[in-house]
């Protein structure tokens, strides 16, 4: 990994502002999905360090939420320039640590100091309030506070963005962080933390530990935590939200999605069909908010599918570093397994293999771009995640028989139409039960925007004004005796 600056490239935890190994010396290595070497090794810390981070955590605290909001926007201005100004570096190690093609990790770098930015200006809007009372004399403040020292676990298919996405606004309101990234993509995480400590932050404030599950027990249990953030399965989910219910922290899950992407007989075709191949394929199908369902209404279905099929085969497959590939590796052989199984599940129940269905020639953990046409809702595909470049189309008929489809499922993260009337895109939006919904678009993550589902795909959102709501709690006093 040739880096313009190899300091980036950190194989130590970041605690209390410094570089440590585990207690017992023991390592996790990091390989590089697409071509199965070790590129880097990083402490596989426990229970023990996890403390050490918690408590270093809590002994930044009183000092971080003591600066005057200003104050802290500059640093975090200054951590975000620095993301800016690396981009390129961040992106390679992002590349080489999680598979994606090296334009869309420079692109999720980007997007990743977008949310910095975005808090860096937030933290100056905290504002309070002062409410009338039902009595003379009498005055209602009401202040918002940081919550306190705040953990998150952040999952391996966006290793730098969901980290910014979780530390930028909880830094905002004066709470202190500890992370553990996820153990496949821990690069970009320490990356992050080294750009923090140049930035300023002062010691304890951020801290990035990485190793085993014991340590999720720790930020889940211990009492000094306030505040959790988790993404990922909706099964890890809800077991870290029972354990996060011993000590009563306050949660943000964002969870498993089942996206419906619907496509309704008056669309811009073409259009829908840009906004699958970037709904469907982007970091090879493994995001959580991604087309997992396509629907198409009948007077169109033959056509799209054949226009669709056509962009599909312009997609390539490959090592991410290598120029023009558009389609990187699955993460794992788990991963590949659950894809075969779908499609397998597919065909046996009558639908047809239009693309794809195999590994790549380019290694075991590469897969063909796959579509699946005549598929139906009593198959896997329409049930569960995919996390995959598969990309299985229904056919549909009325308007109400697509919402009743679409809702089908105990996930509501995010889902996305296209129609060209209007009276249908508010019909749909409101008959839609999801937290986000693209209408004409196959994309919606910014820094602008809150990000979060309903149902079992999650509690809470991040970004935008309300992301940082989350980090903060309301302290409510009366002042009496104004009258005497």
């Amino acid at each position: 990994m040739q880096l313009k600056d190899s300091s980036l490239l950190k194989q130590q935890c970041y605690i209390d502002g410094k570089w440590l190994n585990a207690h017992t010396g023991d390592v996790i290595a990091v390989m590089n999905p697409a071509t199965g070497e070790q590129i880097a090794t990083v402490p596989n810390m426990g229970i023990a360090e996890a403390r050490l981070a918690i408590e270093a955590a809590n002994k930044a605290f009183k000092q971080w939420k003591s600066l005057v909001s200003t104050e802290r926007s500059i640093i975090l201005k200054k951590w975000h320039d620095l993301l800016i100004e690396n981009k390129e570096d961040l992106g390679l190690i992002l590349c080489s640590e999680q598979g994606k093609p090296l334009p869309e990790a420079i692109k999720e770098v980007v997007h990743g100091a977008a949310y910095i930015g975005w808090y860096a200006e937030e933290t100056k809007r905290i504002v309070g309030d002062i409410i009338p009372t039902p009595a003379p004399g009498k005055k209602a403040l009401i202040l918002k506070e940081p919550i306190g020292v705040c953990a998150a676990i952040t999952p391996w298919n966006f290793p730098n963005s969901m980290i910014t996405r979780k530390a930028s606004p909880a830094l905002a309101a004066g709470c202190t962080f500890v992370i553990r990234p996820a153990s496949k993509t821990p690069l970009s995480a320490l990356a992050i933390a080294e750009l923090a400590h140049r930035a300023g932050i002062p010691a304890g404030v951020f801290n990035v530990i990485t190793g085993s599950r014991d340590i999720g027990d720790e930020l889940t249990t211990n009492p000094i935590v306030r505040k959790f953030s988790f993404t990922g399965s909706t099964a890890v989910g809800a077991k870290l939200m029972e354990q996060c219910a011993s000590t009563i922290k306050k949660v943000s899950l964002e969870l498993g999605g089942n996206a419906p992407f619907i496509v309704f007989d008056d669309a811009d075709i073409d259009e829908a069909i840009r906004g699958a191949i970037a709904s469907k394929y982007r970091n090879a199908g493994q995001t959580c908010v991604c087309a997992n369902r396509i629907y198409v209404q009948s007077g169109i279905y033959d056509e799209f599918v054949e226009k669709f099929s056509t962009v599909v085969d312009q997609l390539i497959v490959g090592n991410g570093l290598e120029k023009n590939v558009t389609v990187g590796p699955l993460i794992d052989k788990e991963a590949i397994v659950k894809v075969q199984h779908q499609i397998q599940d597919a065909l046996d129940n009558g639908a047809t293999l239009v693309r794809g269905g195999h590994i790549h020639p380019k290694g075991e953990l590469f897969f063909e771009p796959t579509i699946l046409a005549n598929v139906t809702q009593d198959m896997i595909v329409s049930k569960e995640e995919t996390f995959g470049p598969l990309a299985p189309i229904f056919k549909f008929d009325t308007e109400e028989e697509v919402i009743r489809y679409a809702n089908d499922t105990i996930y509501g993260l995010a889902a996305y139409f296209f129609s060209r009337d209007l009276g249908r895109i508010f019909r749909v939006t409101e008959a839609l039960e999801y937290g986000m919904v693209g209408a004409n678009t196959g994309t919606l993550s910014n820094e602008m925007a809150p990000f979060g589902g309903i149902k079992q795909s999650g509690i809470g959102r991040e970004g935008s004004k309300y992301g940082i709501d989350d980090y903060l709690e309301l302290k409510y006093t009366l002042i009496a005796g104004l009258n005497n």
